[in-house]
């Protein structure tokens, strides 16, 4: 380990895989909640463990590996893993504690949500065309969410479902950045203000798809932009303005339905633990994520989901992980 850090600060700051690092925070995290993990005080979550699913929640939430995915996992690796009404209140933990993730995005594009704030009053005819799209997109996943919500979280909350989502989410994406390179379509692409309302509609029935975990809701609404002809950083704002809404719809409705059972099984301050570990890892995650998709694309992360996916799965066959 010194070893790797002593290498990554001897490279050259251009050079220098931020990649890499992310995904050796993530594979160190379940380590880190064992010793941070305090003994047992009645709540079924430790201040350690909050801390880690928070971090989880805030460092993948935006990035198209699936934040969902990454939780449940953890969840298994740090041994929290419920029943009852104890796996409800951890379910919807996990949703609420993306709060944090909301607020760092509200902080980075604070300019663009004010302008679509004051379009929807009609101050702004470009922030209106914008959330109006955003509406429209945000619209199937809430008619979807509704009609099938019990049947999601029965069938597809699983590691095994979740490997499948994650392998067949990286070769999509490595098919899509192949296309892209082939057609030589890098830097191209269209402005986020010349999004029609039916693009809009295409993109929120990809993010449908993303009710899968391991999907990644990112990567759903990314690629669904790219699709559409937007260009890779348009892609990315819409998807990230996208999902302060989702996430924000997803977040009011379980801490409603919910809320008690996690007071109840969590206590107040680990949530708030999470909460906040969620906020400070997102806004960083979003600023590491924007400047590196500019300079290098979406291709590491697929990569990343197969060798995952293939991972956990030959844990699972082993024995070594439980579904």
């Amino acid at each position: 380990m010194v070893n790797l850090v002593s290498s990554f600060r001897n490279c050259p700051k251009s050079r220098r895989p931020w990649w890499a690092l992310l995904g050796a925070m993530l594979l160190a995290l379940p380590a880190c909640a064992a010793a941070l993990a305090p003994a047992a005080t009645g709540s079924l979550l430790s201040a350690g463990q909050a801390m880690v699913l928070g971090l989880v929640e805030g460092i993948t939430e935006y990035l198209p590996v699936s934040s969902t995915a990454h939780l449940l996992l953890t969840q298994h690796m740090l041994g929290v893993v419920a029943e009852g009404d104890a796996k409800d209140a951890m379910n919807a933990y996990e949703i609420v504690i993306q709060a944090g993730a909301i607020l760092a995005v509200l902080f980075l594009y604070f300019g663009r949500v004010r302008s679509v704030c004051a379009g929807l009053m009609g101050k702004d005819p470009a922030g209106r065309r914008l959330g109006i799209n955003i509406l429209i997109a945000f619209a199937p996943a809430v008619v979807l969410g509704f009609l099938f919500e019990k049947q999601i979280k029965h069938y597809l909350f699983g590691l095994w479902p979740v490997v499948a989502a994650w392998i067949v989410g990286g070769f999509i994406i490595l098919w899509v950045v192949r296309r892209r390179d082939t057609a030589h379509e890098e830097g191209i692409g269209k402005v986020l203000e010349s999004l029609t309302p039916m693009q809009a509609l295409s993109i929120g029935l990809l993010q449908c798809v993303a009710m899968w975990p391991g999907v990644s809701r990112s990567l759903a609404t990314i690629l669904g932009g790219l699709l559409v002809g937007l260009s890779a950083g348009a892609a990315v704002e819409f998807s990230f303005l996208l999902g302060m809404l989702t996430l924000t719809g997803a977040t009011v409705h379980d801490g409603y339905k919910y809320g008690h059972g996690i007071i109840h099984y969590f206590g107040v301050v680990n949530p708030l633990i999470g909460f906040a570990v969620a906020g400070v890892s997102a806004f960083l995650a979003v600023k590491w994520l924007v400047g590196y998709l500019n300079r290098h694309g979406l291709g590491i992360f697929g990569y990343y989901r197969i060798a995952l996916g293939i991972v956990v799965a030959g844990l699972l066959a082993m024995g070594w992980l439980v579904q």
